[in-house]
C-alpha cells in the first residue's frame, strides 16, 4: 500500500511562538478526565479509508472510560495536512492529537509545539522500533507516539532474473552483484538491472551507516556533519559503485516516480518501500504486462555481510501544547497504538510500532522480508537545524554530483559536509 511521508517542515510560518505557550499538565496529563467534553483528532486519509474500524475501536474505549465525551475527526492528505496544522496552531483550537509523518517531528519538536509525554503510560514502549522512537525524542524526551512503520526492501522481476541464470533472491551482497553482473551483461546498457536514481538519500544513507559511518554525529551539545569520515566515504564509494555498475538510466532524477519508471520494463531491480513493487504491477503501471505475480520482494544484504539498515519511515501521533485535553489524548493514542490497535493495523499490512510484534511477523512466509529488513534501520540525526538541512537537498545535490560524476566522492562530501554544518546546529 502506497505511503507518502511529506519530509517537508512547515513550522517556520507558525505565526506565534509555541515554545512560550504553557500547558494544563505534566507529560501530557490534564487536570481531570472528567472535564473533557470533546476531543478533536487529526488523522491522514489512510486511517479514514483503510481502517476505520481501529480508529472507532480507540474511541469506544475512551468514551466507556469518559461517558459523554464527544470525539471529533478529522482526516487530511499528506500534501496540505502541516500548513492546515501550521495555521491552527497559531490559534486557540488546536487539535488534540495529530498524526504525523515521522521526519516531520522534529521540527515540531524543536519549536516547542508538542507536549511532553511519558513513555511508561504507553504499551509496548519500552520495545518500540529504535528508528520510530528516534523520531519522537528529542533532547531526552519524547513528545510523541510511535504508530506504524513502513520499511524498505528489495524488489526484482524473477523473469529477468531467470534469462540471466538466477533462480533464487541474493541472500549475501556477493550474490547480489553476481546476479545483477549477469543481468546487466544479458540486457545490455539501455537496461538497468538496478534502477537506483542518484538523489535517493535514503537509499544511498543506508550504505553510509553500513559502513560505519553517519550523516552527523552529536559532539557534545553540538552536532557535525560526517560524510566526510573515511567510513562514510567507503560507503558512498560503494553507492557510486552500484549507480556507476548497474543504473543506466537518467541519474538527475529522483526517486518519486520510481515506481512507474519499473512499470515501463527497462529495470531488473529497485531497492525502495515495500508498496512499490505492488504498484508497479498495479495494470495502470504495467506497461509489459509481464509484472503480475512476477516481482519478487526480498531483504537486501549489505556490503558488511549484514542486512543492508534501512531508513524507517511510518508515523507518529503527538498532542499540541495548546491542547486543553492532553491526558484523555494520551488516552486515545494508547488505545489506537496499543496491542489491539497493533494487530488490526498489521492486519492492514502495516508494520508494528514495536520490536515484540515485529518478531512474530518474522515468522510468517507472508511478512517475513519486510519485517527482517525493518529489523536494522536508521533515522535522520535529530538535531535542531536538521529541517533547513533538508529544505535546501544537500544530500541530493551532494548524491546528484556523485551519480553524474560532476565531483568526486570526496569533493562531494566536503562539499556537503560544510553546507549542513553551517545550519544543523541552528533552531
Amino acid at each position: 500500500m502506497k505511503r507518502k511521508l511529506i519530509a517537508a517542515i512547515g513550522v517556520a510560518g507558525m505565526m506565534v511562538s509555541i515554545a512560550a505557550c504553557g500547558s494544563d499538565s505534566d507529560k501530557g496529563g490534564d487536570k481531570a478526565g472528567a472535564d473533557v467534553k470533546e476531543l478533536t483528532v487529526w488523522l491522514t486519509v489512510d486511517a479514514q479509508n483503510n481502517w476505520p474500524e481501529l480508529v472507532k475501536a480507540a474511541d469506544d474505549a475512551v468514551v466507556k472510560k469518559h461517558p459523554g465525551i464527544k470525539i471529533k475527526h478529522e482526516y487530511y492528505g499528506w500534501p496540505d495536512k502541516n500548513a492546515k496544522l501550521d495555521a491552527v496552531l497559531a490559534t486557540d483550537k488546536a487539535p488534540d492529537v495529530v498524526e504525523m509523518g515521522n521526519t516531520e517531528m522534529l521540527g515540531y519538536m524543536v519549536k516547542g509545539a508538542f507536549a511532553e509525554v511519558d513513555p511508561a503510560k504507553f504499551e509496548q514502549s519500552d520495545a518500540w522500533l529504535d528508528g520510530l522512537k528516534e523520531s519522537v525524542t528529542y533532547d531526552g524526551k519524547a513528545y510523541g507516539v510511535p504508530y506504524y512503520a513502513g520499511g524498505r526492501v528489495g524488489n526484482w522481476r524473477k523473469d529477468v532474473a531467470a534469462e540471466a541464470g538466477v533462480k533464487t533472491p541474493p541472500k549475501t551482497y556477493a550474490e547480489l552483484t553476481a546476479a545483477l553482473d549477469k543481468i546487466q551483461a544479458k540486457k545490455g546498457n539501455k537496461f538497468s538491472a538496478w534502477y537506483q536514481p542518484s538523489p535517493d538519500w535514503y537509499a544511498a544513507m543506508s550504505f553510509v551507516y553500513d559502513a560505519g559511518g553517519a550523516i552527523a554525529k552529536k559532539e557534545g551539545d553540538q552536532w557535525k556533519a560526517s560524510l566526510s569520515s573515511p567510513e562514510s566515504i567507503k560507503g558512498l564509494n560503494e553507492y557510486k559503485n552500484v549507480l556507476d555498475k548497474y543504473m543506466k538510466a537518467d541519474k538527475t532524477k529522483d526517486e518519486s516516480d520510481r515506481y512507474i519508471v519499473y512499470g515501463q520494463g527497462n529495470a531488473g531491480m529497485i531497492f525502495g518501500a515495500a508498496w512499490e513493487g505492488a504498484t508497479s504491477e498495479a495494470p495502470e503501471n504495467d506497461k509489459t504486462g509481464k509484472l503480475k505475480g512476477n516481482l519478487e520482494n526480498f531483504v537486501m544484504p549489505a556490503p558488511s555481510g549484514k542486512n543492508l539498515p534501512v531508513f524507517l519511515g511510518g508515523s507518529d501521533l503527538a498532542i499540541p501544547v495548546k491542547s486543553k485535553a492532553q491526558g484523555v489524548a494520551a488516552e486515545w493514542i494508547n488505545a489506537f497504538t496499543g496491542a489491539q490497535g497493533q494487530k488490526g493495523l498489521i492486519g492492514k499490512g502495516n508494520l508494528p510500532n514495536n520490536k515484540t510484534d515485529l518478531a512474530t511477523l518474522k515468522a510468517d512466509p507472508k511478512t517475513v522480508v519486510p519485517a527482517t529488513a525493518a529489523e536494522s534501520n536508521w533515522f535522520v540525526p535529530m538535531a535542531p537545524g536538521w529541517g533547513q538541512v533538508e529544505k535546501a537537498q544537500t544530500l541530493k545535490t551532494m548524491l546528484r554530483d556523485i551519480g553524474t560524476g560532476k565531483k568526486t566522492v570526496e569533493e562531494a562530501a566536503k562539499a556537503a559536509d560544510a553546507a549542513i554544518d553551517k545550519v544543523i546546529n541552528t533552531k
